[in-house]
């Protein structure tokens, strides 16, 4: 079992930054892939962006250049810090923890709203 805690979600206007951060316990294996996806009201759950345990990065289209993922792997947590943010990126966000074999995990995800 995985247990993932995320924290640093909140209310910020359009332009600021949030940094959110996902710690990640129980039977964590290598290699892995840790990232975050984010769902909107009445939307599917998306890809937001996701880091290999060995720094190989994937991110969503829309926020190249305003997200920037980063992981401590001595302490399990990966982060994501969100600058520029816009009124389109008020979602409910969620760690993601995927093992190369076995089952993923999920947070229980975290709010983030941008205020126009």
């Amino acid at each position: 079992q995985v247990e993932l805690v995320e924290s640093g979600g909140g209310l910020v206007q359009a332009g600021g930054s949030l940094r959110l951060s996902c710690a990640a316990s129980g039977s964590i294996f290598s290699p892995n892939t840790m990232g975050w996806h984010r769902q909107k009201p009445g939307k599917q759950r998306e890809l937001v962006a996701t880091m290999s345990n060995r720094g190989n990065t994937n991110y969503a289209d829309s926020v190249k250049g305003r997200f920037t993922i980063s992981r401590d792997n001595a302490k399990n947590t990966v982060y994501l810090q969100m600058n520029s943010l816009k009124p389109e990126d008020t979602a409910a966000y969620y760690c993601r923890y995927i093992p190369v074999s076995g089952n993923e995990y999920w947070g229980q995800g975290t709010q983030v709203t941008v205020s126009s």
